[in-house]
């Protein structure tokens, strides 16, 4: 199945859905308009359709492989890095003073969506070098930044993240790795696993940020300190000098995103240099983190586009039994309303989970443009949900695809189950689903609900303000009715937070779902009313604008009105689960 960059509907999510023209030659983004928008949105299409996408089955059937302590990567791979570099796509997102681009997040995000859908396992080595941008930018020296950052948007090194150890996985307090001084710098040793792109051929350099303990450091997490590690040392002049003493010792036999080498890096008293403060490391690692889970949450959406594409394109050609619709004999299985709704429902997931990702880039853009606390309330609020809400869209849609195939969806040959494969390692990246559940109840829910009463407020205000015509009566309905679940299932958390504990972390992963639904329901509509104004003005493909309104009203019949029921499901409590502990 060849990939085709959702254009369309990547145009009209960030103008129609997001407002991304408010930023047009702002003062943050001076150099930014539609046409700018347009040029990169359709490069990184064309990138996307061209390079990527026909490396995808060739990266999963033959995958990384480890010979000689070096790292080779699939056929294809190494000159599609060199192509990416090249475009200047490692530095569309990163400051101009450092070589980037300084284009807007959201606009970011668009580009990265249509990489992930064509070549998943590809478009992670780009992801990490955009996490370590973040850090150095936010948390490195003057010397630093200047010596790496530009190669880093350059495209010319990659970066990774070396967080997790094999005995310690999301728990960060338990990591082992040391740091010990040695003049000026720092010798690292300890092993780190599931080191994403740690390792390969394809760059002259990458540069490790590595989370490690100083002697003497606190327990826990606050005896935590992060530390830049290249691969080949680095001279003042940003020459290269010496191999250091790191190595990929294994790479661990995966689920899926084959082509991608998930490391098992071995420090073996590598030379390195702190960056931030000492025992500050998990702050910096948040940055870190926060870029890469709403990342992930594009990786999500993604995936879902490409699997959609591929059952949609499968349905319409494969002939089975006779239409309930048209009456044709033998007729495509579109035409059967099971497989038509699985098909339609993905898709409103898909264009819900769309927004909801770059609704919450454009908090980011918005908060660059003017500092203000509520938008960055806002921007905290939706990132656990982007990320885990979208991924868990990309792995439903990913199986729905393959039950569009039937049988054939779980061939290999299909190409279906990859999709399937590659989308399941999203929601355990950069934090487990309900890690992200718990802390958005945990910490961005806060002690008084303010985000989320602030985001009920929003959409509140939006369908007041709009003149939103009969058509318009039953489905906003749905909508208002989950945002009162979701109003009380908030205060609700907030209240019990203290003295029931347990019963709010029970109900965290349900409130988590809810959230997505309400965003993503929100933004459905704001496309639907777009679409309906074109309408009215004879714009656009009229088909295509009408199936916005179609999805959207989909959305809140099939979507929406579960919304009580995980309202139920949320002040349920702990409970049921303390009495099975010896059951189960």
């Amino acid at each position: 199945m060849t990939y085709r960059a959702p254009l369309a509907d990547l145009k009209f999510s960030l103008t129609a859905v997001t407002g991304i023209e408010r930023l047009y030659q702002s003062s943050a983004y001076p150099d930014f308009d539609g046409d700018l928008l347009d040029a990169i949105l359709d490069a990184a299409g064309q990138l996307s359709e061209e390079v990527l996408a026909p490396l995808n089955r060739v990266g999963d059937t033959h995958g990384a492989k480890l010979e000689n302590d070096k790292v080779i990567v699939a056929p294809g791979f190494a000159e599609a890095v060199s192509a990416f570099a090249e475009g200047g796509w490692a530095g569309l997102g990163a400051p101009v003073e450092h070589g980037g681009q300084a284009m807007p997040k959201a606009l970011e995000m668009a580009a990265y969506e249509m990489f992930h859908a064509a070549n998943m396992a590809f478009a992670l080595y780009p992801t990490l070098s955009q996490a370590a941008i973040e850090a150095l930018h936010h948390h490195g020296t003057e010397r630093q930044k200047a010596l790496y950052l530009p190669h880093l948007t350059g495209g010319e090194w990659s970066g990774t993240m070396n967080l997790t150890e094999p005995q310690a996985g999301s728990d960060l307090a338990l990591l082992t790795s040391q740091a010990v001084p040695d003049g000026d710098a720092y010798r690292l040793t300890g092993q780190k696993i599931y080191i994403t792109w740690g390792d390969h051929e394809t760059r002259d350099n990458i540069l490790h940020l590595v989370l490690a303990r100083l002697p003497g450091a606190p327990e826990g997490t606050r005896g935590i300190s992060l530390f830049l590690c290249p691969k080949y040392l680095v001279n003042d002049d940003g020459s290269l000098g010496e191999r250091n003493a790191l190595r990929a010792v294994g790479l661990e036999h995966k689920l899926g995103i084959h082509a991608s080498p998930t490391c098992v890096m071995a420090f073996e008293g590598a030379k390195a240099e702190l960056v931030g403060q000492p025992h500050q490391g998990l702050m910096a690692m948040f940055t870190m983190m926060n870029a890469a889970r709403l990342a992930v949450g594009v990786q999500g959406v993604g995936i879902a586009e490409r699997a959609y594409q591929q059952a949609l394109a499968y349905a319409r050609d494969r002939r089975q039994g006779n239409s309930i619709l048209t009456g044709e004999k033998k007729a495509p299985i579109f035409d059967h309303p099971d497989v038509r709704l699985m098909l339609a429902l993905s898709r409103a997931k898909i264009e819900a989970a769309r927004g909801l990702c770059l609704l919450t880039a454009m908090a980011a853009d918005d908060y660059r443009l003017n500092a203000d606390a509520r938008v960055k309330r806002r921007e905290d609020f939706l990132v656990p949900v982007a990320k885990a809400w979208a991924t868990d869209i990309g792995v439903e849609v990913a199986s729905t695809g393959v039950q569009v195939h039937g049988g054939m969806g779980f061939i290999e040959e299909t190409g279906a189950a990859q999709h399937y494969r590659d989308a399941r390692i999203a929601p355990i990246y950069e934090g487990t689903n309900g890690i992200q559940a718990g802390d958005l109840v945990g910490r961005k829910l806060g002690d008084d609900a303010a985000s989320a009463i602030e985001l009920k407020e929003d959409i509140q205000s939006y369908i007041q303000n709009n003149s939103l015509n009969d058509n318009f009566k039953k489905s906003v309905e749905a909508l208002e009715a989950a945002l009162t679940a979701f109003e009380a299932a908030s205060l609700w958390l907030v209240a019990q937070k203290k003295a029931r504990p347990a019963d709010v972390q029970a109900g965290a992963t349900a409130y988590l779902k809810l959230t997505g639904d309400v965003v993503g329901g929100y933004v459905l509509l704001r496309g639907a009313v777009a679409a309906t104004a074109r309408l009215e003005a004879n714009e656009g493909d009229p088909a295509w604008l009408r199936a916005k309104v179609e999805l959207w009203e989909l959305y809140a019949a099939h979507i929406l009105s579960h919304a009580q029921a995980l309202q139920t499901a949320i002040t349920a409590g702990a409970g049921p689960l303390e009495a099975l502990s010896e059951g189960l």
